[in-house]
């Protein structure tokens, strides 16, 4: 074995290792998207998040095994769909073990980001069987479409780690199940005529945990973004890419926010920094830090301007941003791929060429994910439901759906307020599980 051989032999046993560490990254960036969704909202409805944001890891792996593997890199038919097969069971020794485990964290991350839009009153059945579709059916074929071979890869459509075939495609099952679902109770102010007067903000309950699971989720997305990496320059190129743009995404944010509202706002900042990392997901790899800074630049004001316009036009209630986060980050991400690549791009001498395909791609795949999406919760709202009933949801969902007194109970007494309510009478435990003080837990 010659010199050559042995460098090369070392290079493709060393980055298949950090192939699976990356996994093992994105794996571990479930706790982040956990503790953000879990500190953004009530307490009252912690033990329910954190449940969501374990079971849709552990349903997603059931599907991915069953379906969703074969359909995203199984034999390409048509440049549509992987053929399925059940090769984990069947040619165990030749399966290639290393893809199934990298594409399966990915997969789960789409479901979780659907998770924090619709928290706080969805039923717990209902989210584990559209997070069991969105595993098994969703995000394998368009993922498909992009990286198992099918038809926007053949037209060089790029998407280095899933702006689009993740976030993106989150975001907007995101907004369809937000749309469908209705907003908490209270959200939305009324007059007599039911016309909607003010929009009234729930402060998450413990903004440490979700400062907490944003520096998890960053941590996280170097292995989300480096681990498909083939090479050190590469490697390195593709951490300072994750580092500035939402480094900047974040510094933006502030100045921006403490224009518009006389301060800087912190658990914007903190949506920020998540938006920058969305936002350069698609094009880590393939622009340099002038194309990252832009980037992010555009990042940090687009969400603040799309959570208000979410809230403010659309009236529609997203607890955690993840509308304007993920989808809208998430849709400028693919696009911008367009703009600043150093090899095709618009602004690098490229033409409109990569341009247009990004384009395509971003129409083709919000197009499917909005049809299967909608189809799925019209079907699960008039079957078994999509909402839990009122009181369940000024009760609160630990003890409506899961029995749990609260998520907290070992470290100080039941209130109304501790549960999200307008009062400060301490409830006894046995009281709340038979639910007999319902009416007054939660508030509006």
């Amino acid at each position: 074995m010659d010199k050559q051989q042995i460098v090369s032999f070392i290079n493709e046993n060393m980055f298949g290792i950090w192939f699976l560490i990356g996994a093992a990254l994105v794996f571990w960036m479930q706790a982040g998207f956990a503790m953000v969704e879990t500190g953004f909202t009530r307490a009252k409805n912690a033990g329910n998040i954190l449940m969501k944001n374990l079971m849709d890891f552990c349903i997603g792996t059931v599907m991915f095994i069953l379906i969703g593997f074969s359909l995203l890199l199984g034999e390409d038919v048509l440049g549509f769909i992987g053929k399925p097969g059940f090769d984990i069971f069947t040619s165990y020794a030749n399966f290639d073990f290393s893809n199934f485990v990298f594409n399966l964290v990915f997969c789960a991350t789409t479901a979780t980001i659907v998770s924090g839009a619709m928290a706080e009153r969805t039923k717990f059945l209902s989210y584990c069987i559209y997070s069991a579709v969105i595993s098994a059916l969703i995000y394998p074929i368009e993922a498909h479409w992009i990286w198992g071979g099918g038809w926007l890869s053949q037209l060089g459509f790029h998407d280095f780690a899933g702006s689009c075939a993740i976030h993106m495609v989150g975001g907007i099952s995101a907004l369809i199940g937000a749309a469908m679902l209705g907003p908490r109770i209270g959200k939305f102010s009324k007059d007599k005529s039911g016309k909607i007067t003010k929009v009234n903000a729930f402060p998450g309950h413990n903004l440490p945990l979700g400062c907490l699971g944003c520096f998890i989720l960053w941590f996280g997305w170097y292995g989300f973004n480096g681990a498909a990496c083939t090479s050190g320059s590469q490697l390195a190129s593709v951490f300072l890419t994750t580092t500035v743009a939402p480094a900047v995404a974040t510094v933006v944010c502030m100045i921006f926010t403490w224009v518009k509202y006389g301060k800087p706002d912190v658990s914007m900042c903190l949506n920020a920094s998540l938006a920058g990392l969305v936002g350069i997901t698609a094009g880590c790899a393939n622009v340099d830090a002038l194309g990252a800074t832009i980037i992010g630049l555009v990042d940090g004001i687009l969400v603040v301007i799309v959570v208000e316009f979410i809230d403010q036009k659309l009236k529609i209630d997203d607890p955690v941003g993840a509308v304007a986060v993920h989808g809208c980050n998430g849709l400028w991400g693919t696009v911008a791929v367009g703009l600043f690549d150093y090899n095709n791009g618009v602004f690098y001498g490229g033409g409109f060429h990569q341009l247009g395909v990004q384009v395509l791609g971003v129409v083709c795949i919000a197009a499917y994910t909005a049809v299967a999406m909608t189809i799925v919760f019209t079907i699960l709202k008039h079957t078994i439901g999509l909402r839990v009933s009122a009181e369940e949801e000024i009760m609160g969902l630990d003890i409506a759906e899961h029995d749990l007194a609260s998520a907290y109970a070992d470290f100080l007494p039941i209130s109304a307020t501790t549960m999200g309510g307008v009062t400060t009478e301490t409830i006894d435990v046995t009281d709340l599980r038979d639910k007999k003080l319902a009416p007054i837990i939660g508030g509006a």
